[in-house]
């Protein structure tokens, strides 16, 4: 071991004493995959002993957490935290408590845009000017992303440039990095090769070391000798300190250990098709949905996939034989391969190439993705749509924002109705057996994510699919298009329904949508 890297090397809680309270802390991860789990809990254990340090900032892009207690849920501790500028708050639901009852300052900005910030902090500018967020709630116009009473400064605001009206997030010094990498070598230089993601752990340590800061870096191990420079993410002139973690601290993504389909490619041709082969849907609402929203996927496209309910889309295009024909992609970096689920969500299976975060967002931003799509927790009469804000919940946007405004085709996938909903497939039709006690269409969402104002977005079609009706977006507002065999219009749709959609030829979904699986019809 060369003293390079040994000047460098310390425990958690030596370097987490490091950290001076008032700071501004960022941390790089996604959901669990390249969180340094290590540094963050030791952080809590810290304050929970000493009460230092405190009157944090604490900002971050993805959403990193297991829901639970993990993650960024180790730092939301009231006194601990003074304010937060996130991406997605869902997977923190501790950090959400703290923004709802106004214990902090809190911020949701756009996943991408912070990515893109770090960036930009690196390099001395100003800030990050874009269009991404324009007409939603986190335009200055809406609230500028300000999430509670308590939160008064304005971080974003609206300028004029050329004719063009943009967004200006501005830029904030960094005093602390915690960022995470498989090794370091023997000059202190980070390597990623056992990761699922690269995420923005190189533009964290420009920024945070530009400066003036400390950048602190979880490993797994450490290597003998100096690095192909090729394979070298951070280099050891950015990293101040060095923790090697222990095997329960650093598990590839909070769902699996270590998962080498995650960062190696395909063995055989037939590898990622094995994997998406043996997770089968039944017949019921998702794969209803799956299956309308795959007939918008044309081959040859560059295509986003959203959690939870677009997941089904890559098994239909599997069974269809398009997945070989289109490149999935994931926000977090990964091209092409069948992307992780759950809370392994941001990895992929044999991904053909992981970029840094940053610059798979710069690659949406403009206009990469052929189509995306997204799940929708709540839609009003205009067609604008809320994935955001629930009551008292709130979970942000993470990178829906920077998907649902550059995406060139749109699809927003979930059931009309929500809380109990059971559907059942018969003959090819659709009956509903149990209605859903909530109303997904509203007359006005809780919190505009995505604006159906023309001029804040990229796509020529923008599509809503669920399991009875398909509607389309026009300038008038929501038009109902498609509905679903065995379905009646008045009470099965619109009754279940805030508002009346616009209604000229309603044509039915195409049935190929309600052809039972493996030559059984099967209840939901």
């Amino acid at each position: 071991m060369t003293s390079l890297v040994q000047a460098k090397l310390c425990t958690a809680d030596e370097a987490i004493s490091l950290i001076e309270s008032g700071s501004t802390l960022v941390s790089g991860g996604f959901v669990g995959a390249a969180h340094a789990e290590a540094l963050t809990s030791a952080l809590e254990r810290r304050f929970l002993a000493t009460g230092i340090p405190n009157a944090l900032t604490l900002v971050y892009g993805a959403g990193q957490g297991d829901g639970k207690s993990r993650g960024l849920n180790h730092l939301a501790h009231p006194k601990l935290l003074r304010r937060v500028i996130g991406g997605h708050w869902g997977l923190a639901p501790r950090l959400g408590e703290l923004a709802i009852d106004d214990q902090i300052e809190a911020y949701n900005f756009p996943q991408g845009v912070i990515c893109q910030l770090l960036r930009d902090i690196a390099a001395g500018r100003p800030g990050t000017v874009t269009r991404v967020g324009l007409g939603t709630f986190i335009d200055p116009a809406h609230g500028g992303g300000r999430l509670n009473r308590r939160t008064i400064q304005a971080l974003v605001e609206r300028i004029e440039l050329g004719g063009t009206t943009w967004l200006f997030y501005r830029s904030m010094p960094l005093h602390v990095g915690l960022i995470r990498a498989s090794a370091a070598d023997s000059n202190g230089s980070l390597l990623m090769d056992q990761e699922a993601i690269i995420g923005e752990v190189l533009q964290i340590a420009q920024a945070v070391h530009n400066c003036g800061g400390t950048v602190i870096a979880q490993v797994k191990q450490l290597v003998d000798g100096a690095a192909n420079p090729h394979a070298v993410v951070v280099p050891g002139m950015l990293v101040d300190r060095i923790v090697l973690s222990q095997p329960n601290d650093h598990d590839q993504t909070f769902a699996e250990s270590f998962n080498p389909a995650f960062c190696e490619p395909a063995h055989d041709s037939a590898s990622a098709g094995r994997i998406t082969a043996a997770r089968s849907m039944p017949s019921d609402e998702r794969r209803i949905i799956a299956c309308r929203a795959c007939d918008e996927l044309a081959a040859g496209s560059i295509a986003n996939l959203g959690i939870g309910m677009p997941e089904g889309i890559a098994r239909i295009a599997f069974e269809r034989g398009l997945l070989g024909t289109v490149t999935l992609t994931v926000e977090s970096g990964p091209i092409g391969g069948m992307p992780a689920g759950g809370l392994s969500f941001g990895a992929s299976n044999h991904p053909h190439a992981i970029v840094d975060q940053p610059a798979q967002f710069d690659f949406y931003d403009g206009g990469g993705l052929d189509y995306a799509a997204l799940g929708a927790a709540q839609i009003d009469r205009q067609g604008n749509v809320n994935v955001s804000k629930f009551g008292q919940r709130f979970v942000g946007v993470g990178g829906f924002v920077n998907i649902a405004q550059n995406a060139r085709k749109l699809i927003f996938c979930g059931t009309l109705t929500a809380g109990d909903l059971e559907v059942a497939v018969t003959h090819g039709k659709l009956s509903i057996i149990r209605e859903g006690a909530n109303r997904k269409f509203v007359e006005a969402v809780e919190q505009v994510c995505f604006s159906a104002a023309r001029d804040t977005y990229r796509a020529t079609q923008v599509l809503y699919v669920t399991e009875r009706a398909v509607f389309q977006l026009t300038e008038a507002g929501l038009e109902l298009i498609e509905v679903a065999p065995g379905i009646d219009i008045e009470s099965q749709v619109v009754a279940a329904m805030g508002f009346r959609p616009l209604m000229r030829e309603v044509r039915p979904m195409p049935a190929s949508c309600f052809t039972a699986t493996s030559g059984n019809e099967r209840r939901s």
